[in-house]
């Protein structure tokens, strides 16, 4: 019960990191959902690709990963449950 709970705090953590990161103004955690894509579809973001490499290097720093693939960073950033399952299959 815990891991759910340690999985739903770090979604939320995602969800502030990109909202700070990127500055986007009148956004908040609860606007993003998990599976919704960041780019491209469905994206209600309007995230582009400077926004992406920005994304990466902030998930790098705060999470204490390496994304160091273009092809693993556009994996990882589908959406907010990709970063989160690629973040927790680092920390294991």
């Amino acid at each position: 019960m815990g891991e759910q709970n340690d999985t739903e705090r770090l979604k939320a953590d995602i969800k502030k990191m990109i909202i700070d990161t990127l500055n986007l103004q009148d956004i908040t955690p609860d606007d993003i959902e998990d599976n919704l894509p960041l780019f491209g579809g469905d994206n209600t973001l309007g995230l582009d690709s400077i926004d992406a490499i920005e994304l990466v290097m902030a998930v790098q720093r705060q999470f204490n990963v390496r994304i160091d693939d273009q092809n693993l960073a556009r994996e990882v950033l589908q959406d907010v449950n990709s970063v989160a399952d690629f973040i927790n299959s680092k920390s294991v």
